[in-house]
């Protein structure tokens, strides 16, 4: 590994170091060899692979830290946060010269575990790890992870499950909620804060009349197009916290997240959601709220006789949150369905698909499948409006008709996966691994690394299906 350490030259206000503790019994659970290739992992780090994600070995070149930070949670405000039980162990260079973060989940207590014991579970190691991976492939900006390991020591939940731990990597994990924290507790770190961050993840804006607010507008639209790509594939993270986003816009901290089965857009997909704030619907307007609550950490950097020019300044960059969301989603959508973006009544068409998926409560993701394949038989025999359907199939090849269909359906085939991490697919991979065999794990993330390709050596029957409507859904929680 080439380290290139970054965030332990910042001030010690804003970390604290410490060493993991390492778990009893640790072993193998399943290693990513194609992102330790990626992350340039010489045959000694591979080797050592289980004790490096299991916290028995770290590294001199980087002293392992857990971040401090705050933020809101279920839009209030939450106090100091912080890494209660995940150490940042390392900062590396991949084979494209970028940095990466090394950041080891399931460590032990830190400073900032409140009430936690700093431990991770099997079951969420799991979700976590097969989650990074699938969002990685589907082409949407996501922490990865090398590898993670469980033990023989009990971790106490809602009941006794097994700990584990999971190396995450991700471009980053300066969170919006870090600028909260400064802002809180040590506003005098703030000028050198934002200056390192602009350095690190966005040295294009030191080239900008006003590097802050292109920063600004950079973090801006990352995050509206993630949350426009989440959309597409039908996403849900299910826990959008301030201190849940980092500035790179790319997803982070996998909680009770759902890949949306049947096209529910208010589906609760956390079941300590009591409100629906986190639903699916709902995470532009969630996104937009959060970098509002974080621009205005931004305007104490403005000088005193400019903070009103400044504070204009900040809201005509989050006006652009919209139009960068909707550019993007609207022409993801228009790909999705075969249909040319710079038609007038391609998004049309498109919405009143999506508004047959919902009455009839199809699946989302089979569905384009189905439109893809020209399985428009299949789809109308899953409706129960006929006329529904009949008009929409008549306006949808009525605008493909002069139009250069092989071209738009090469397309479709690149943007509609035909597997996504449905519910029961990782809990089947959980309750296997919990007895000792990840046979299933390794299926699933062979599975999910061609999510555009059938697989039918691989594939079973619930990989392209929503559970029987009589069986009730995964509820998944915030425990992990």
């Amino acid at each position: 590994m080439q380290f290139n350490p970054r965030y332990n030259s910042l001030n010690p206000k804003l970390y604290h170091q410490q060493q993991p503790s390492p778990l009893r019994g640790a072993k193998a659970g399943h290693f990513n060899e194609a992102l330790a290739d990626e992350l340039l992992w010489n045959a000694d780090d591979k080797s050592n692979w289980v004790k490096i994600c299991s916290g028995q070995k770290t590294f001199s070149d980087f002293p392992p830290l857990a971040m401090v930070y705050a933020g809101h949670q279920f839009g209030q405000w939450a106090g100091q946060l912080g890494d209660g039980r995940g150490l940042l162990i390392g900062q590396i260079l991949n084979k494209h010269g970028e940095t990466i973060d090394l950041h080891l989940k399931g460590a032990g207590s830190t400073p900032y575990s409140r009430m936690g014991d700093g431990r991770a579970v099997l079951r969420s190691v799991i979700r976590e790890y097969l989650a990074g991976h699938a969002l990685n492939v589907l082409g949407v900006a996501s922490s990865h992870a090398v590898g993670f390991t469980t033990s023989t020591q009990g971790v106490q939940r809602e009941t006794l499950e097994l700990g584990a731990m999971l190396l995450r990597t991700s471009d980053c994990h300066i969170r919006l909620g870090h600028f909260e924290w400064i802002n809180q507790y040590a506003p005098e770190l703030l000028t050198e804060f934002t200056e390192k961050c602009i350095e690190w993840h966005y040295p294009k804006c030191l080239q900008s009349e006003n590097p802050i607010l292109a920063f600004a507008q950079s973090v801006i639209e990352r995050t509206a197009i993630m949350i426009a790509k989440w959309q597409l594939v039908g996403f849900a993270h299910g826990v959008m916290n301030t201190d849940n986003l980092n500035i790179t816009g790319s997803t982070l901290d996998f909680g009770p997240y759902g890949f949306m089965e049947r096209f529910r857009p208010n589906w609760i997909n956390n079941h300590s959601d009591y409100q629906g704030r986190y639903t699916y619907q709902n995470q532009p307007s969630i996104g937009h709220w959060n970098l509002w609550t974080w621009l205005n950490n931004l305007i104490p950097l403005a000088k005193p006789e400019q903070k009103e020019q400044f504070k204009l300044d900040l809201a005509k960059c989050l006006e652009q949150f919209e139009p960068a969301f909707l550019a993007h989603y609207g022409q993801g959508l228009c790909q999705k369905m075969g249909l040319p973006h710079f038609h007038k009544d391609s998004l049309d068409c498109s919405f009143a698909f999506l508004r047959i998926l919902q009455t009839e409560q199809l699946d989302y993701t089979q569905s384009f499948i189905r439109l893809q394949d020209k399985q428009y038989k299949a789809l109308r025999d899953d409706c129960l409006d006929i006329r529904q359907f009949d008009s929409f199939l008549q306006q949808y090849q009525t605008i493909r008709e002069h139009q250069d269909t092989n071209e738009l359906d090469t397309v479709m085939k690149q943007v509609n996966p035909q597997y996504i991490l449905r519910n029961h697919m990782a809990q089947k991979a959980i309750e296997q691994a919990e007895r000792g065999d990840f046979s299933e794990v390794d299926r699933l993330f062979k599975l999910l690394n061609q999510p555009y390709t059938r697989q039918l050596d691989l594939e079973t029957e619930q990989d392209t299906a929503p559970l029987p409507s009589d069986v009730p859904e995964i509820s998944v929680s915030c425990s992990s």
